[in-house]
């Protein structure tokens, strides 16, 4: 058995969870609670080949008394109440069986959970409507594949519904000229449902840093909000046309540099315009944006942050290379209004010019409960002012949760694009971002990644370059695990990883990899970039479901674990960062989610998350 997997072996056997002693290092608690989705039990099913693996979540509500009894087809299935954990394996279960969970308070057992059926594999396929190919002026055709994915509760009744993005084939980055098709957003049911189609129109240009969709219940009422930029011609799921549809902004290049811009709030139920605003940050004159073909000034980011700590704001935001403007609005009572403007170009925050990543994160890193906006080599404090900029430079990946959990605080682990004789590579204090530990670099570094996948040290490893380092910066191995997604997928607490359509386990004692799950007829998204079409914690216990199209995108398959543990965590979407996590996922170069607190071998009890939950339905 390798080290430091028996003491934790040891620890399951005699309660939920064995974690090391000392302090965690993650948020405050406001002064009020935040505002966080109702979640049902969120129950699934899995036929196994040792009978059904069923699985449950715990809510961040529910304390450390709270147990659970399963039920098959009305019979309980566990001679007494549940405590360790969130999911059994029931031998006698069918795939006809019909489960329901009841938490146990105080003795008294609650109501019953929905009822679920049985998957007869360990995927739910959800089915698709793929739009019509079509022909670009000049005479190309294309067709459409399932890209890009979000998750978020449209109807109010617990459940998540997904939705997607529809790329076409002659989709373009920012520095490539040519037509694409029109971009469309979906709306389904789990059941395949569709709910609504929204059409971008010919004055949206397809690519992934066009289209930026943030899918959140922005006004409290317990159904999810979808948020876009949208133009002249792009349609809602009633088919209402945005502003003045016979207009066509595209040049000879298929670039989009003229015309009005418009920021949309649809309704997550129907796809209805609920406000429309001209979009704020503008494109002004496409020179001041560092190029004036049209590169950098369609470089968009988007976020969902707790701004004042209670209630969830949007974030829109324009540029990284040169100039950055990001805009915060609130949504309230059917109202958009804008909360504050950061822009590079304004006095005295010269330093942050540059400074953005292909991504972003969100969360409280100085402990006032409220979030910051971590966008890439700089942070802008809650109130829209800077926080700080470390002026490394522009990068492409970047991890941010409480990576080292020995120091007060979070961390962030950042590559970057310019090589730098102090930190290409970098592990900085997520509050004041000061360097922790550095690596110099001599090239652009592309790709890096951040998860604990070797027990034998403390907190997250992280690697880039051909290297692989400890939280404190010790050299580990010259072999790498995948450099691209991380996902809690089998028993233990280290991260597995997911690349393409695969997830594999590290061997840190022989810098192999064991794959635990090949995703065979599914397939990864943004060419090079393989990545899912979204990771989240969607149904059952703690752990995350991958999902991922079909070769040929007539559905979205959600894959689940089927393996045991006695791990018991609140269900991952009820922490504040990592819910915020999947909000943004979609943005550019999509990158995985992480958690507020440290959560890896030798973790200490997560924290109660301070949050209010929307009414039941």
């Amino acid at each position: 058995m390798r080290k430091g997997v028996r003491k934790l072996g040891i620890c399951i056997l005699a309660a939920a969870i064995c974690y090391s002693a000392g302090g965690f290092s993650g948020q405050a608690h406001a002064a009020n609670p935040r505002q966080m989705e109702y979640l049902d039990r969120g129950v699934v099913a899995v036929k196994t080949d040792t009978g059904v693996f069923v699985s449950w979540r715990l809510l961040g509500t529910e304390g450390s008394g709270v147990t659970f009894n399963v039920y098959r087809d009305g019979v309980k299935v566990n001679a007494t109440p549940i405590m360790n954990s969130t999911n059994l394996q029931d031998a006698a279960g069918t795939t006809s069986s019909k489960y329901t969970v009841r938490a146990v308070v105080n003795g008294a057992e609650q109501a019953a959970s929905s009822a679920v059926s049985v998957w007869g594999a360990n995927y739910l396929s959800v089915p698709l409507s793929k739009p019509a190919a079509g022909t670009t002026p000049d005479g190309v055709s294309y067709t459409y594949s399932a890209n890009d994915a979000s998750a978020g509760d449209l109807d109010g009744d617990g459940t998540y519904e997904l939705i997607v993005k529809w790329d076409p084939s002659n989709s373009k980055d920012n520095s490539q000229s040519g037509y694409t098709g029109e971009v469309f957003i979906d709306a389904y049911k789990l059941d395949g449902t569709r709910l609504w189609r929204i059409g971008l129109g010919k004055n949206i240009r397809a690519g992934a840093h066009y289209t930026q969709f943030m899918v959140y219940d922005l006004d409290g009422d317990g159904k999810a909000e979808v948020a876009m930029k949208t133009a002249d011609g792009s349609k809602d799921g009633t088919g209402a046309v945005i502003g003045d549809g016979t207009k066509d902004y595209r040049n000879s290049s298929g670039y989009i540099l003229t015309g009005p811009e418009y920021l949309t709030i649809f309704n997550g139920l129907t796809g209805k315009v609920l406000t429309t605003v001209n979009y704020d940050p503008p494109r002004g004159t496409v020179s001041s944006w560092g190029d004036n073909y049209g590169n950098r000034v369609d470089r968009f980011l988007a976020g969902i942050a707790y701004l004042d700590g209670e209630r969830p704001s949007l974030v829109m935001a324009r540029g990284y290379y040169t100039r950055s403007v990001l805009v915060a609005y609130d949504y309230r009572n059917g109202q958009l209004t804008k909360r504050w403007t950061f822009d590079t170009n304004t006095s005295g925050n010269s330093a942050y010019a540059g400074q953005g990543n292909h991504s972003l994160s969100v969360g409280d890193v100085d402990n006032d409960g409220k979030d910051e906006i971590i966008y890439g080599a700089m942070a802008v404090d809650d109130n829209g002012t800077g926080l700080y900029t470390t002026k490394l430079g522009h990068g492409d990946a970047m991890h941010f949760s409480d990576l080292d959990p020995d120091r007060a605080g979070m961390e962030v682990f950042q590559v970057h694009e310019t090589p730098s004789a102090t930190a290409g590579i970098e592990f900085r204090d997520a509050r004041t971002g000061a360097l922790i530990w550095g690596i110099p670099t001599s090239a652009d570094i592309g790709r890096g990644m951040a998860a604990d996948v070797d027990p034998r040290y403390k907190g997250a490893e992280v690697w880039a370059a051909g290297s692989m380092y400890t939280a404190k910066g010790q050299l580990i191995s010259s072999k790498l695990p995948s450099t691209n997604f991380g996902i809690w997928w089998d028993g233990d607490l280290s991260r597995e990883l997911l690349d393409n359509n695969r997830i594999d386990k590290w061997n840190y004692d022989t810098s192999t990899v064991t794959n635990l799950l090949t995703a065979s007829g599914a397939a990864s998204n943004n060419s090079t970039k393989a990545t899912p079409a979204l990771q989240a914690d969607l149904l059952g216990d703690w752990r995350e479901e991958a999902v991922w199209r079909t070769t040929d995108s007539s559905a979205l398959r959600i894959y689940t674990t089927t393996a045991l543990t006695e791990t018991r965590i609140y269900t991952l979407m009820h922490d504040p960062v990592y819910r915020l996590g999947i909000a943004w996922q979609n943005v550019a170069y999509n990158q995985p989610p992480h958690t507020s607190f440290y959560l890896g071998t030798g973790m200490n009890t997560p924290p109660t998350p301070n949050i209010r939950l929307t009414a039941a339905p």
